[in-house]
């Protein structure tokens, strides 16, 4: 490596960044809390990172230019600060031995302080960024952030190089959100690799990714993420607001913030989206969404959000519109029978016998017959198995998960028929019902679905049908009164726009699908042209 080769485009690196040198006089000036500034003597430095960072084994302190290491006596001395781990450590090391040699061979030119600073901004420093800050808060979170700090002797002002690497998980195929056709990368816990997994896909001008900080001890890098133009101006606004009114010690997951800043605190209802998959936040970003991103957190958070994009899969966009419109309606019908079949079993034998033919009737009146629970009891017992056998196939380790989980309700499932405990008929009901939950490609709307079927139970086993229906407006109504950052849960249906109907309940064809969702975008045009007919049904020039 040749460090002088590569002057020029150091140099404009150091330029175009931010410069924090007079962030303390600006603070002064506003009135606010006069941070802690850093000294002029490397020396003191040194004993403030010792005392603020203690003797951490993980903290590398490296001091250059000291004549007792056998360099010149008059070589400016500094010392490069990081975190072991956090770094690139090859880098690091070349860095080193590159800095070692260049300050030893250009030593004449540098008579001061000043000018060795300057050169080791300018020239010296082979890193992708280089910031420099004069208090000791900035220092300590860029050397937690992965940065290495260097220190000059006589300088007040030190140097933040962004040579973060360290051990990270590599991009792989999303585990809870895979699909036959499409894109198999997936967001990691990287904040920087999750940013560039959206770059790679929007490359506009547009694309914002505003950055935060929340955590006081944990101090969480936040990217707030949008396209300037299609997301509306208020909404954003609104999401720093709530995301800058956050106390807290600590952010570790995406589901904090997400419990900051809904607008619903209780309903089982969820009203943001979190996707593992690059390809969905993108397509969310293009239709006028914001997506946060936590660094440490391979999930990002989507919103505003519609009760029906919880049934939209990322297939449904590169698969035909007529299948995909087939199997979007097999996930709301699967969505109804995860919610409404058990407590419709127990209505129907419990008080309307007589909405069923006469053979199945005398068929379940048959199986029943020995079984010591009434129907609420039954189903509440297999529900509760089933739930138990879930868990423990989420929690049991993965190569034997699976299949304590199917052998398990197998086995137990017959048992429970055999001990005449459950009738086969209350098997089947439960099993399908966990089957169509499973149908579902959101998760939190799945869970949201097996917890509002046991109101619906009780609902349907002391009421009957009535009791259903009634239950079933009431969660109507209460979703029709959830906002998601302001936006109608259940639009385009309630408030009802036509225009945004072609991609609910059925995909239209994309050259048909010229506008974009009316949720979270003033600008609706999405193609040039008007989009009503197929290109392919154009003769050719030729």
């Amino acid at each position: 490596m040749d460090i002088f080769n590569n002057q020029e485009s150091q140099g404009q690196s150091a330029n175009g960044v931010n410069n924090n040198k007079t962030e303390g006089s600006q603070n002064n000036a506003s009135g606010e809390k006069q941070a802690q500034l850093i000294s002029s003597d490397l020396q003191s430095n040194l004993d403030m990172l010792h005392t603020r960072l203690g003797n951490s084994p993980d903290i590398v302190i490296r001091r250059l230019g000291d004549p007792a290491d056998g360099m010149n006596k008059n070589s400016q001395q500094f010392a490069l600060v990081y975190v072991d781990g956090l770094v690139n450590g090859a880098s690091v090391n070349e860095l080193i031995a590159e800095l070692s040699k260049q300050t030893e061979r250009d030593m004449f030119k540098l008579q001061n302080s000043e000018k060795f600073y300057q050169f080791l901004k300018n020239h010296a420093l082979a890193a992708g960024g280089v910031t420099e800050t004069d208090q000791e808060d900035k220092v300590l979170l860029s050397i937690f952030n992965g940065n290495v700090v260097v220190l000059v002797d006589g300088c007040a002002t030190s140097l933040l190089a962004d040579m973060a690497g360290g051990n990270l998980r590599s991009v792989e195929e999303p585990s809870s959100q895979t699909v036959i056709r499409g894109p198999k990368d997936g967001f990691t816990e990287s904040l920087r690799t999750n940013t560039s997994l959206i770059r790679r896909k929007i490359k506009s001008p547009d694309l914002r990714i505003d950055a935060k900080v929340i955590g006081t001890q944990t101090r969480t890098n936040i990217a707030v993420v949008y396209l300037k133009g299609v997301a509306k101006e208020e909404i954003v606004q609104e999401i720093h607001r709530r995301l800058d009114s956050i106390q807290i010690d600590g952010v570790l997951e995406g589901a904090y913030i997400e419990e900051f800043i809904q607008d619903a605190k209780i309903t089982v209802f969820p009203t943001m989206i979190n996707t593992e998959r690059p390809d969905a936040a993108s397509a969310g970003i293009l239709e006028g969404q914001v997506v946060i991103i936590v660094d440490g957190s391979p999930f990002v958070l989507l919103m505003p959000v519609t009760f029906f994009k919880f049934f939209q899969s990322s297939e449904d966009y590169y698969q035909r519109y007529d299948i995909s419109t087939f199997l979007r309606i097999i996930r709301y019908v699967s969505f109804l029978v995860s919610m409404l079949l058990p407590s419709l079993y127990i209505a129907i034998t419990t008080f309307h016998q007589e909405m069923l033919p006469t053979t199945l009737l005398i068929g379940l009146a048959a199986q029943r017959d020995g079984v010591p629970f009434p129907a609420l009891l039954e189903a509440l017992l297999m529900e509760m198995t089933f739930e138990v056998l879930r868990e423990a196939g989420v929690r049991m380790p993965r190569v034997i998960g699976p299949a304590i989980s199917i052998v398990g309700a197998l086995v137990l499932g017959q048992a429970a028929v055999q001990a005449g405990l459950v009738s086969g008929a209350m098997v089947i009901v439960v099993s399908f019902t966990a089957i169509a939950n499973f149908v579902i490609p959101a998760i939190n709307m799945a869970i949201a679905a097996r917890l509002t079927r046991f109101l619906l139970m009780l609902l349907g086993a002391t009421l009957g049908l009535f009791g259903i229906i009634s239950g079933l407006m009431f969660l109507l109504i209460h979703m029709a009164s959830l906002r998601s950052f302001g936006f109608p849960y259940m639009a385009p249906i309630a408030p009802l726009s036509y225009n945004s109907l072609k991609d609910i309940f059925i995909r239209v064809p994309w050259w048909k699908m010229n506008t974009r969702p009316e949720a979270a975008t003033d600008n609706i045009a999405r193609q040039e042209n008007a989009g009503q007919s197929n290109p392919s049904d154009h003769p050719s020039n030729s």
